[in-house]
């Protein structure tokens, strides 16, 4: 069987984001960069898969040469064979499902996985736009996973409740917190990842849609005031609305 995973190398949640002074990009000095955390889950069920059907795991991602450190992390975990697809950054999500595809579609293979979504855009969209450009079926926020005879049962998370889903082979899964426990890479796995070949590739971005005007923080919690706890406050609450909020 061959499976896919595709993640996304983005900056640790614990790290402190700092703006650049062009304002349209995050400074990145000491900002620590991880594998996606939703796509951890992804490369462990791929690795599960593989261990019960046999095949090889390849897992690509869209990047510069710092993504490398996230695709050595899958090898080390146990995948085969890392693709590095380069190209412009600050790219809209379907320009990286379009790179994507066009180095998995000619893979062929039986399950693309990947996490619902990145932590650094947070779109939740290039799983399924992936699965449209490859022409595959797809199963979006998987909680639990099971292949009988190439057909694919599982179920996804939906607002109050879960959703249980049936598929056949080729398909998408996007994977969900719950789905399992991604194991950590041993040092034997370290070392072989050494030696583990990474493709890299490059894709020619024909229309970015994307513009970034500006990046901002969220502003800081704003001081509250309290002007008592009953009636008698409504005049004093009437008049900072009026000269101080100018809301009225």
């Amino acid at each position: 069987m061959k499976i896919v995973v595709a993640l996304s190398h983005v900056p640790d949640t614990a790290t402190k984001i700092k703006i650049s002074q062009d304002r349209k990009t995050i400074d990145q000095t000491g900002v620590s960069f991880v594998i996606n955390p939703y796509d951890e889950f992804a490369v462990e069920e791929a690795l599960r898969t593989k261990e019960k059907f046999g095949g090889e795991v390849i897992v690509v991602t869209y990047g510069n040469d710092n993504a490398k450190e996230s695709i050595r992390k899958a090898l080390a975990m146990g995948a085969d064979k890392g693709i590095l697809i380069k190209g412009e950054t600050n790219v809209d999500t379907l320009t990286i499902a379009e790179a994507l595809a066009s180095e998995i579609l000619p893979l062929q293979p039986d399950i693309v996985f990947c996490g619902k979504q990145s932590v650094d855009y947070d779109s939740s969209a290039v799983g399924q736009m992936l699965a449209e450009l490859l022409g595959f079926p797809s199963i979006s926020t998987v909680v639990k996973l099971e292949i009988d005879n190439n057909i694919i049962k599982a179920e996804r998370e939906v607002e109050g409740g879960i959703e249980k889903c049936e598929s056949s082979l080729p398909v998408v899964i996007t994977t969900q917190k719950g789905l399992n426990e991604p194991r950590y890479a041993s040092l034997k796995g370290i070392m072989a990842a050494k030696s583990k070949p990474i493709e890299e590739k490059f894709f020619e971005v024909k229309q970015n849609r994307l513009v970034v005007n500006e990046l901002r923080l969220p502003e800081s919690q704003r001081k509250s005031k309290i002007l008592g706890t009953d009636a008698t406050a409504v005049p004093e609450l009437v008049r900072l609305l009026r000269e101080e909020a100018k809301v009225i």
